[in-house]
């Protein structure tokens, strides 16, 4: 049986986070294939996070800059090494090549985090994004991890457009793994059978927290054609300047961390989703499509989701919009009904998991039997190993003779 390490930033949180239930997703492709499995993390489990024993999964805890991961790595002595973000590959990388250098190296990058970067701070300078904006630190230590890896997933068609296309990676190093849906639940509440509007989104993430802030905007123009209406809004780590938001005389209201989706979205009629900025795929928007919920979203929203594909709702493009298509969805039962196929089209079409499964673990299995060539036709991968990865190593080091 082939060992898979996961070297995690965090304990998935699947109930909380988007990013939880990627992992989990991940470590169910890799257990249909007969892989034993240790997820490692340096972060302490909080009450919400997932029990990886449950699902016959190894866990551990390890310590930052210090040699018993060394140690730990060497007696695993994994065929594969997944690294959750660019940040961990950072911190564990050298080590892990160090002590398995015949190990199968896969960074999981989430979204593009400068991708993300570079739009917020458009976003926040309100303004379109140039070129300029990308080339950060987060940018250069992020191509840098992309680089020293053997194979990188990306999440969202338009993230590897971005990285082929516009900064030339090698196709060979990258994979397109979305979210996976393994069913429909077509058997949900009908439109006349559900009111109000929900949103979602843990708070911890900025851009959930602005669209929160999109969503205050929006309301009261909303409220004003649908008196009866209200606005739930859902999150996990709610802040106090969220919770200052909730106001029970216009329905707007701040719930805080759902403890089911499937019964949040079950009861409402339409998720508001006025994304202003951000990467990757939209978890909330995913589950919507899967549950039978139709939404109202952005550009940014929807982006890498539908492809050619209706969306099931309404994309909009501006303040005007938004409120105008969110009124005729939530009134029209046709229309609604017509947007609810339309996401479950959009999931049976692209991104069902027996779409991904077999092609994903062939590409796997092919890279441990050809690493050695595969490594050195990525010799940019092997200059800035050189380099980037001995500057974070003695850094480690020396932290290390710091705290001793």
């Amino acid at each position: 049986m082939k060992q898979l390490v996961i070297i995690g930033s965090v304990w998935p949180e699947p109930n909380s986070t988007a990013a939880g239930s990627r992992m989990l997703q991940l470590i169910s492709l890799f257990q249909k294939q007969d892989y034993s499995i240790t997820f490692l993390c340096s972060a302490s489990p909080s009450e919400f996070s997932f029990d990886l024993n449950q699902i016959s999964v190894e866990t551990q805890s390890i310590q930052l800059n210090d040699i018993s991961f060394d140690l730990l790595i060497k007696e695993l002595n994994p065929a594969v090494v997944l690294f959750d973000r660019f940040m961990i590959e950072e911190q564990y990388g050298w080590r892990v090549l160090e002590n398995c250098p015949n190990a199968l190296r896969i960074l999981d990058t989430e979204d593009l985090h400068y991708l993300r970067k570079a739009r917020e701070i458009a976003f926040k300078q309100n303004r379109e994004l140039v070129f300029e904006d990308y080339i950060s630190d987060t940018f250069k230590r992020e191509m840098a991890s992309i680089y020293r890896c053997d194979l990188i997933l990306l999440i969202s068609e338009y993230e590897m457009q971005l990285a082929t296309e516009t900064f030339k990676i090698d196709p060979t190093l990258l994979y397109y793994l979305p979210f996976l849906s393994n069913e429909i639940n077509t058997n949900v509440p009908k439109f006349e059978d559900r009111q109000h509007f929900v949103s979602i989104g843990n708070f911890l993430h900025e851009p959930n927290w602005h669209t929160v802030l999109q969503l205050k905007k929006h309301w009261k123009s909303i409220k004003e054609q649908l008196p009866d209406a209200e606005l739930h809004i859902y999150g996990a780590y709610v802040s106090e300047k969220a919770k200052q938001l909730h106001n029970e005389k216009e329905g707007f209201l701040i719930k805080g961390r759902a403890e089911s989706v499937i019964d949040v979205y079950s009861k409402a009629r339409i998720l508001l989703a006025p994304i202003p900025y951000g990467a990757g795929l939209k978890g909330k928007l995913f589950e919507a499509m899967q549950l039978g919920l139709p939404s109202v979203t952005t550009t940014m929203g929807a982006e890498g989701m539908h492809g050619a594909l209706d969306w099931n709702g309404f994309i909009t493009i501006n303040y005007t919009d938004f409120i105008a298509k969110t009124v005729e969805l939530y009134t029209n039962k046709s229309l609604w009904e017509t947007a609810q196929k339309k996401g479950y089209e959009i999931i049976e079409k692209r991104f069902k998991t027996n779409l991904f499964a077999a092609d994903f673990i062939n590409k796997v299995e092919y890279l441990q039997e050809n690493l050695t060539t595969h490594r050195n036709q990525n010799f940019l991968g092997q200059i800035v190993q050189h380099h980037s990865l001995q500057s974070t190593k003695y850094m480690s080091k020396w932290i290390k003779a710091k705290n001793s």
